[in-house]
């Protein structure tokens, strides 16, 4: 996903954080509104970036300042209302053959809400202001999958919104 990076807001007071790479468009705004073009996989995300250049190509949008993100995706979800961990598998009806950029830099680990079960949702390291009481990087990203995954399960239905929760690996290109 081409993105906006948002800079860090005013109302979140989280030590050492400078910008925000989070998945969701809440503060880092994706390159457009991309849903209506209907290119996306099933994850409601691309499968590479040329499907984002020539969308933006046709379509005049310009990427000039924007950075391009690759996300794996952890394939269970967090149900706090339940406590458990359940699978979730890409929109069948949409073609999802994610290619795996050559080379790329982790840059941490982001949990998001998937409600609607469609796109992603909110951040709330970001979006609701949680990165002031989980350590977080420069980024607003958590450093490893294990402290996403134990601040989930630790924090319940107290992280920040309804989930199901998804844990996003955040890696630029």
């Amino acid at each position: 996903m081409y993105k906006k990076v948002g800079s860090i807001s005013d109302w979140l007071e989280a030590v050492d954080v400078v910008d925000i790479y989070s998945v969701s468009s809440c503060i880092s705004a994706d390159f457009c509104d991309y849903i209506n073009f209907w290119n996306h996989n099933g994850f409601w995300l691309f499968n590479n970036l040329k499907i984002m250049e020539d969308l933006a190509s046709e379509n005049e949008i310009s990427l000039d300042g924007l950075t391009p993100f690759y996300y794996r995706i952890h394939p269970f979800q967090w149900v706090a209302r339940e406590n458990k961990w359940i699978p979730f598998e890409p929109e069948a009806s949409f073609g999802t053959d994610v290619v795996e950029p050559v080379t790329s830099n982790l840059e941490g680990f982001d949990v998001v809400t998937f409600y609607a079960q469609t796109s992603a949702e909110c951040s709330p390291l970001s979006c609701n202001g949680l990165a002031q009481t989980v350590p977080v990087n420069e980024h607003c990203l958590l450093d490893s999958f294990e402290s996403a995954k134990n601040a989930l399960e630790t924090g319940g239905p107290t992280f920040g919104e309804p989930g199901p929760y998804r844990i996003f690996e955040v890696r630029t290109l």
